[in-house]
């Protein structure tokens, strides 16, 4: 029998091309020769593709067997990939539809070694790729679920060409998913106490490892015992639903994709595997891994703040109830709850969380927003539908007690005409209570002086503000729309939302530290550190009331 490097010679597909090679062959019928394009992917031979590029061959499993790929990525793989193969156990190798091996344009034979196992082994369903350029450990990722996802698959596992990972233990990956209990599954080397030291792994690997874990646990939010294995698997479906081509093409792969899952609400689930470290050449600069990582979750929970374009964190369409007792929200009750029963008008209401806290202060509350989320109508006492950059609907009616605009303002265009919509629904001797974000706060201050001014989801650099304000070019808008300042508070960092979304064992002394300065500081200076202006207004008095009253007092001296 030939060797495996002598079979694979003789394949036509060993020869340079300008794309990446695939030996499936209805590509090869379909493109007539050994230059395939990805799946899916037109002439863009090569280059990645959208997720909605490739969603249009969707498949469900329909209570069938589901289809089981394996993602072998392999670089300069030459001396492991064929013990790796060969280690897959013969029970599971039924369960196989596919098996995709993705070499990243190696410096060896490794995709011949790999098309000749092909042919040795004709009872694995093979399909070999191999990248003329290298894509990086995450690209090379992106390309095999781009395939898998294109090709019908229902469960992708990743498998490594190096044999790190024991390919002995597929069928306890793939478990969880084929019996629908998780969306994707982790392989840990840390669920068994000390046995990644007993299997090889270096102290100051397990030490970086435990203590990265920890901290990626208190970021978002989970309680994974590691976060850095690389056997895996996924459901086909949680790959099509989540952004992974937007992820990097690096190691950090692994850890945004995980990042993404938890975002998404998607269930991950652990199995133990054993831990092995032979003499395989490690890639990873152990340093740019661990600081690409800790940037990776911590702009994760930046985005669940509201903070960061939301690249990993999200933050959901309905703006939340600002229920920390400095909050700008807080302090808008604080001012109604001193009124008799009133007639309040709330605009831009989103869901009604504020509408609702309002109306139990006894307050009969109308409220008005471009539409009503479904929990709105609940909340309020009556509804009208309307554009405020239009002005106020006409349904509403008039002589409202008290006009409510919490973070309103910087969402209009021409917020002067909205202004002027409110003196004719106020009653005359209304009141108008707004808040609004402070662009001189040292956040947009510090960006902007650095050239990093960009949006953010929430807060004051939302993506969706028109307009930014000081507390000088708010005041001053005010005055010229008729109104008089007669209460001014200020409400700073909403450091509540970096403690209440963090699992209760990171919480502590340092966040209350931060809420006690930044309260301090606001006090001291709040045109640099308010992170928000709470105004209490009333219109200006006309002048024939002001000559009146000095006509009274007049009397009175006399």
């Amino acid at each position: 029998m030939r060797s495996l490097l002598e079979v694979s010679l003789d394949s036509p597909y060993s020869r340079q091309s300008g794309a990446p090679i695939c030996d499936n062959p209805g590509h090869r019928q379909a493109y007539a020769g050994d230059r395939c394009p990805l799946p899916g992917s037109g002439t863009r031979h090569g280059y990645p593709l959208l997720v909605t590029d490739v969603g249009q061959n969707r498949t469900s499993t329909g209570g069938k067997k589901p289809r089981i790929g394996v993602l072998v990525v392999a670089y300069n793989a030459v001396s492991t990939l064929a013990s790796v193969l060969d280690r897959i156990p013969p029970d599971f190798r039924s369960q196989i539809d596919e098996i995709l091996i993705c070499d990243d344009a190696s410096h060896d034979a490794t995709h011949l070694v790999a098309l000749g196992y092909k042919q040795v082994a004709p009872e694995l369903p093979i399909t070999v790729i191999r990248h003329t350029k290298n894509l990086g450990y995450g690209g090379n990722q992106k390309a095999g679920y781009r395939l898998a996802i294109e090709h019908g698959l229902d469960v992708i596992v990743l498998l490594h060409g190096d044999g790190q990972y024991a390919p002995e233990r597929l069928a306890d990956i793939v478990a969880p998913l084929v019996e629908g209990r998780a969306d994707a599954v982790m392989g840990s080397r840390m669920m068994e106490p000390k046995a990644a030291r007993r299997g090889g792994m270096p102290l100051y690997k397990y030490v970086g490892n435990k203590i990265l874990t920890r901290f990626e646990n208190a970021m978002a939010g989970a309680s994974l015992t590691e976060w850095h294995s690389g056997y895996r698997a996924y459901s086909v479906e949680a790959l099509r639903s989540i952004p992974f081509e937007r992820n990097s093409d690096g190691f950090n792969f692994d850890t945004q994709i995980i990042i993404q899952l938890i975002d998404h609400g998607k269930r991950i689930a652990e199995v133990p595997i054993p831990t092995y470290y032979g003499d395989e050449v490690c890639y990873v600069d152990g340093l740019k891994y661990a600081k690409d990582v800790s940037r990776d979750v911590v702009k994760y929970r930046l985005g669940k703040m509201g903070f960061t374009r939301g690249d990993y964190g999200t933050v959901e369409a309905e703006y939340g109830l600002k229920d920390n007792e400095t909050s700008s929200h807080s302090q808008i009750l604080d001012l109604l709850a001193d009124l008799p029963p009133s007639k309040v008008l709330d605009l831009g209401c989103s869901s009604g969380l504020l509408s609702e806290q309002i109306r139990s202060l006894g307050h009969r509350v109308t409220a008005v927003d471009r539409e009503a989320f479904p929990e709105t109508l609940t909340r309020v006492d009556e509804f009208a539908p309307g554009d405020l950059e239009d002005g106020i609907p006409p349904e509403v009616g008039t002589g409202f007690d008290v006009v409510v605009a919490a973070d309103v303002l910087e969402h209009l265009r021409r917020p002067e005409l909205l202004l002027e919509e409110i003196r004719r629904v106020l009653s005359p001797r209304g009141r108008l209570v707004i808040s609004v974000p402070n662009f001189g706060h040292w956040y947009p201050r510090t960006r902007t002086a650095l050239g990093a001014f960009d949006y953010d989801q929430r807060g004051i650099l939302d993506a969706t503000h028109y307009r930014f304000f000081t507390r000088r070019s708010l005041e001053r808008l005010l005055t010229n729309a008729g109104f008089e300042v007669r209460r001014r508070r200020a409400s700073g960092l909403p450091l509540d939302a970096l403690s209440s979304k963090a699992p209760k064992n990171s919480r502590g002394r340092a966040v209350r530290a931060l809420q006690a300065l930044d309260r301090l500081s606001v006090a001291v200076r709040p045109t640099l550190f308010a992170y928000q202006f709470v105004l209490h207004l009333e219109q200006r008095s006309a002048p024939e009331v002001v000559r009146q009253g000095l006509v009274e007092v007049d009397r009175v001296a006399g």
